[in-house]
């Protein structure tokens, strides 16, 4: 399974990412979870400490590696022909519940100041991770449309499109799903989020069929992942105790239903 998570910001997304890449442990796979946000937080999510997160550099800022893989002895010119498999091996940092994690960094636009050796080394290592290797791979996307322009997502069996009641999250969900079904993905859903009342809920089942886009499941909201979050902790110390993780457990299964039938 190669799972992409997107969403408008602030909606749950590196939550969705982070409990779901755990759980597939749980179930048995060996799974690789990608940060590939520009505001990277998977790594606190997936119980990596603080003092070590932030010493975690992106694979995109990464100048020694992509010098590297894609220097010549020309200036203003570079490779576009180099091997990527050994980066997993150097670079991936082990979580405590066993989720490989590798922080991407963002795929940057020419006109946001790209470096182009930096793309090429990025979009080869993405194609290499979710075409060429076996195990399964949970990508937490940057917030917003602007990934699935660049082709970011591409290669992607399945993407989850996180939201929450708010009209503002349920329209940029509706442009990622326009999105990512022009771009050949088959398998799109939508996962609601943050749900407080009955009224949310209808909210997001009325937007699912409206639209239409296939609604996966709701995940409602949990003060107790609130307060892990003030905590510094990461929310799998809460995974048999809250009700958002829950949730999360029923979408996995979902996923692993429709990836086996």
């Amino acid at each position: 399974m190669k799972i992409a998570v997107s969403g408008k910001g602030g909606v749950g997304k590196t939550l969705v990412a982070g409990v779901l890449a755990e759980f597939l442990v749980r179930r048995g796979f060996r799974v690789l979870a990608i940060d590939a946000d520009p505001a990277p937080n998977l790594a606190l999510t997936l119980g990596i400490p603080l003092d070590e997160s932030i010493e975690i550099v992106p694979i995109s800022e990464n100048k020694e590696l992509i010098e590297s893989k894609t220097k010549t002895d020309f200036e203003g010119v570079y490779r576009l022909s180099f091997t990527v498999d050994d980066i997993i091996e150097k670079f991936a940092v082990k979580s405590p519940y066993g989720v490989n994690l590798l922080v991407m960094g963002t795929v940057r636009s020419a006109g946001q100041g790209c470096t182009c050796p930096a793309n090429a080394v990025i979009r080869a290592l993405l194609r290499h991770l979710l075409v060429a290797r076996d195990e399964a791979v949970v990508m937490d996307m940057e917030a917003g449309v602007e990934h699935m322009g660049r082709g970011t997502a591409s290669h992607v069996d399945t993407m989850l499109i996180v939201a929450d009641p708010g009209m503002k999250a349920l329209e940029t969900a509706k442009r990622i799903y326009r999105l990512a079904n022009d771009a050949g993905l088959k398998r799109i859903f939508l996962v609601g989020n943050k749900v407080t009342s009955a009224k949310g809920e209808q909210t997001i089942k009325e937007f699912a069929a409206r639209n239409p886009i296939p609604l996966l499941g709701l995940i409602p909201f949990d003060d107790m992942l609130l307060n892990a979050d003030m905590l510094g902790e990461t929310p799998l110390r809460h995974a048999d105790d809250s009700k958002s993780l829950a949730a999360i457990h029923r979408l996995g299964e979902k996923l692993i239903e429709e990836a086996t039938s």
